[in-house]
C-alpha cells in the first residue's frame, strides 16, 4: 500500500512539473513574439522622405497637424511666415532645424503592429484625436508631396505613414511641433542693460515721468530728471525695474496692430547712451496684454532702429501680464512730489 501511494505521489509531481514547464515555455514564446522588433529590411536605413532634394525645392508650405492645433509655415518672397499669426515671420533657426531634420530622418526598427498602442509612442492620428503630429509638405498648387505621422516617447522618435499598419522607430531629430508660438521670430530687440541711459513714462492717468542715470552707473542709479529733479523716489528697485523693462522683452504672441481695439493704457520710452530711442505703447485688450514698438536712432549709420522697425512695425506683441505691468506702473509708485516747504512765520 505504501509503494502504491508513493508511486501515485510521484506521478502527480511529474504531471504538475510538466504543466509548469509547458506554461513557462508558452509565456516565454508569447513575450518573445510581442517584444521583439519587427525588422522591415526594405525600409531599414532608407529616408522617411525619399528624394527630399526635389520635395524641398518645390515646397511652398509645411503643414503641422496636431490634435490641439494646426498651423502652416508658408514660403513668401521675404522668407517663411506663419499663417496662425497673420503672416508673421518664422524663426530662421527653427525652420533650418526642421528642414535639416526632415532631410536626415531615416527608418529604423519596426515596432508595434497594434493600432491601439500607437498613442503610447505618439503615433495616434491627430485627426482622430490621437497623440501624433502630421507633417505635410505641399507645393505651390497645394499638392502634398510628402506626409507622415511622427511622435516621441522618452529619447526616441517614431514615425509611420498614415496608411501604415505598423509603427517604426526612426533615426534623426526634429524640433518640437506642438505649439505654433515657438516658431515665431521674437528676436526683435537686443539692448544691454548697461546701455540704457533714461526712460520716459506716461501712465494710465496721463501723468508723465522722466528718469536718467550717468554712464557707468548701476541699475538702481536712476534719478528724477528735469522737471522732476525735486521729486523723491519711492523705491530704487521700482525705478530700475521699469527702466530695464525693454531689455527683458519676451513676447508670447503677436497680432496685427490694426486689430487692436482699445486705446493705449500707457507709454514707455527707452533711451540709450548711444542714441537709440524705442517708443513702446501698451494696450489692455480683451484677448490679452499687448505692446507696439517703434524705434528712432540718431546719426547717419542708424541701422539698429531700421532693423527693429522692420520686425516690429505694424505688429502688436502679446506679453504675459507680469511683464506688461513692468511697462505700465503708476508713476505714484515710483516717485513722489517734494514735501511742501513750511511757510515762514510773520
Amino acid at each position: 500500500m505504501t509503494d502504491y501511494l508513493r508511486a501515485k505521489r510521484i506521478s502527480r509531481l511529474k504531471l504538475t512539473g510538466g504543466i509548469s514547464i509547458a506554461l513557462l515555455l508558452l509565456l516565454l514564446i508569447t513575450r518573445l513574439g510581442t517584444s521583439a522588433p519587427t525588422i522591415n529590411m526594405e525600409r531599414l536605413g532608407q529616408p522617411v522622405i525619399p528624394d527630399f532634394a526635389t520635395v524641398g525645392a518645390s515646397a511652398a508650405e509645411i503643414r503641422i497637424i496636431t490634435a490641439d492645433e494646426s498651423y502652416t509655415l508658408s514660403k513668401a518672397s521675404n522668407g517663411w511666415q506663419m499663417d496662425k499669426a497673420d503672416g508673421y515671420t518664422v524663426r530662421p533657426d527653427r525652420l533650418a532645424a526642421l528642414v535639416t531634420g526632415l532631410q536626415g530622418l531615416t527608418w529604423g526598427e519596426g515596432r508595434t503592429r497594434d493600432p491601439e498602442k500607437f498613442d503610447r509612442i505618439g503615433l495616434g492620428d491627430p485627426r482622430d484625436g490621437g497623440s501624433g503630429a502630421i507633417i505635410q509638405i505641399a507645393d505651390t498648387s497645394g499638392k502634398i508631396s510628402a506626409e507622415f505621422i511622427t511622435g516621441r516617447k522618452d529619447a526616441y522618435i517614431y514615425a509611420r505613414y498614415p496608411t501604415d499598419t505598423q509603427a517604426f522607430r526612426v533615426t534623426g531629430e526634429l524640433p518640437p511641433l506642438y505649439t505654433h508660438n515657438a516658431w515665431l521670430d521674437f528676436n526683435i530687440i537686443d539692448i544691454n542693460p548697461d546701455a540704457v541711459s533714461a526712460f520716459r513714462l506716461y501712465d494710465q492717468t496721463g501723468t508723465s515721468l522722466y528718469l536718467e542715470r550717468i554712464v557707468g552707473a548701476g541699475e538702481r542709479s536712476f534719478k528724477p530728471a528735469p522737471p522732476f529733479q525735486d521729486y523723491r523716489l519711492v523705491s530704487r528697485l521700482a525705478a530700475s525695474t521699469t527702466a530695464m523693462a525693454l531689455t527683458r522683452l519676451q513676447p508670447i504672441g503677436v497680432k496685427m496692430a490694426t486689430d487692436l481695439t482699445t486705446a493705449p493704457a500707457g507709454r514707455h520710452i527707452t533711451q540709450t547712451h548711444d542714441g537709440l530711442e524705442v517708443d513702446l505703447k501698451a494696450y489692455r485688450e480683451p484677448d490679452g496684454y499687448y505692446v507696439t514698438i517703434y524705434a528712432v536712432e540718431a546719426g547717419e549709420g542708424a541701422r539698429r532702429g531700421i532693423t527693429i522697425n522692420e520686425k516690429a512695425e505694424g505688429w502688436a506683441f502679446q506679453l504675459n501680464e507680469y511683464d506688461w505691468n513692468d511697462f505700465t506702473p503708476r508713476i505714484s509708485s515710483i516717485i513722489r512730489p517734494p514735501a511742501p516747504t513750511p511757510e515762514a512765520s510773520p
